[in-house]
């Protein structure tokens, strides 16, 4: 079975370093319960590339 892309599973690091989404922005949002959607491997959070994606979306702003 092959994984699309977007399906990736990513860590805090490095959604940093593809989204430019500070590492304790995603701990606090996590919290909160208003960042991107998590998955939870064992006591791991890792972020699918394809919810990254969708919340930065959903959260732009049409705002210059």
């Amino acid at each position: 079975m092959e994984l699309d892309a977007g399906d990736r599973l990513l860590d805090r690091k490095e959604v940093e370093q593809h989204f430019g989404i500070p590492k304790r922005y995603l701990e606090l949002a996590v919290m909160r319960g208003d960042g991107p959607r998590i998955v939870r491997v064992g006591r791991l959070v890792r972020y699918r590339v394809s919810d990254v994606r969708l919340w930065i979306e959903a959260n732009a702003s049409a705002e210059g």
